[in-house]
């Protein structure tokens, strides 16, 4: 703590700006932070307390998500957000400062729901504590849902305390014949039900488009959902294949390069973009190959969402093109007055999300 706080007050002082990094997995996502020195977090790691019984986990930033996600299991808990890894090193510190959230989002909700507290060193080397260590804390609770998703340019993310869910007792996946409207239909027909379904995912093929679901609970709940549902069956280890590699992005659609992300309404209409993965329950798009930024970024805001080069091709083509949907002027100036509340003299990961942040 004592060589962050001064490598921190040295940056502020000399007016040299920092690259907040944990493992690194995700440093890929927003632009690129130019002639920053890095503040390495992965030394920062271990966890500080857990209690199963109040199903709440505090661990340092450092700490690596394969970690925490093996003491959890060992008690039958999980991160529900089931967050991205993208590699071995991941953190949890980084799983935060991204929001990134895997296939269980649309069921169990995001990163922001389940951070109950966080400690923060913001640019004068002092240390915040902001919400609590219990569910039923929610003192300063706003600030700590405010770090998660702003890439460490508010401050650097020291340990975080997070809800943790039980494991479900049985999960199962089952696959359907679908074009791409009919898998959209059925998702929205099957979220006004009362299923279990935890994941969803739809991609064409050359055998034409696969809807993939995964239903979790009880093993009753679980087996009246899949007569509901019908479909056929995939294997166990198959299916855990498939969500982690949709979780991860080791899926083929999902390593071409550049790489949008589109968050919609779950009911909206195919997009006719061109080939297309689909998560969420229709909420999350996947486009992958080269598209008109702008008319991309149109299309998605038309529809009540936005657009994100989530893996652009190069570093120039962020910068060209920006990674997230341009800000509208009243939520610009929100964005740049937090900033300034926070590190007024832009030492933490400046330009990483927008250029003048």
């Amino acid at each position: 703590m004592s060589d962050l706080r001064a490598r921190v007050i040295l940056a502020q002082a000399a007016r040299r700006p920092l690259f907040i990094r944990g493992g690194g997995s995700k440093a890929f996502y927003g632009l690129p932070v130019d002639g920053a020195a890095t503040l390495d977090m992965s030394p920062y790691q271990g966890l500080i307390d857990y209690q199963p019984s109040e199903l709440v986990l505090t661990a340092r930033a450092g700490t690596r998500l394969a970690e925490i996600e093996s003491v959890l299991a060992a008690q039958g808990q999980m991160l529900a957000f089931e967050p991205p890894h993208f590699a071995p090193g991941a953190t949890l510190g980084g799983a935060v400062a991204t929001a990134l959230s895997g296939p269980r989002r649309a069921s169990a909700g995001g990163v922001r729901d389940f951070v109950l507290g966080t400690r923060l060193l913001d640019a004068q080397g002092r240390v915040l504590r902001f919400g609590g260590e219990v569910m039923k804390n929610v003192a300063g609770y706003d600030v700590s849902r405010l770090l998660a998703g702003s890439l460490g340019t508010l401050g650097v993310i020291l340990d975080v305390s997070v809800k943790v869910l039980p494991l479900p007792a049985c999960e199962r996946s089952l696959c359907f014949e679908a074009d791409e409207a009919g898998a959209l239909d059925r998702l929205n027909r099957w979220a006004g039900r009362p299923l279990p379904i935890s994941a969803s995912s739809w991609l064409d093929g050359p055998e034409g488009g696969r809807l993939t679901v995964r239903v979790s609970g009880s093993e009753p709940a679980v087996a009246a959902a899949c007569r509901t549902l019908g479909g056929e069956r995939l294997d166990d280890a198959a299916a855990a294949d498939w969500w982690r590699g949709l979780r991860d992005q080791t899926h083929p659609f999902l390593t071409a390069r550049p790489l949008w992300r589109l968050s919609v309404p779950p009911a909206t209409p195919p997009l006719g973009r061109g080939a297309t993965l689909i998560e969420w329950g229709g909420a999350q798009r996947w486009l992958c190959g080269e598209h008109d930024a702008g008319a991309l970024r149109a299309a998605a805001a038309a529809a009540g969402g936005h657009a994100t080069l989530f893996r652009p091709a190069s570093q120039a083509q962020a910068r060209e093109l920006g990674v997230f949907q341009p800000l509208a002027p009243a939520l610009a100036t929100i964005h740049k007055r937090l900033k300034n509340e926070f590190d007024p003299s832009g030492v933490f990961n400046p330009g990483r999300m927008y250029p003048d942040l």
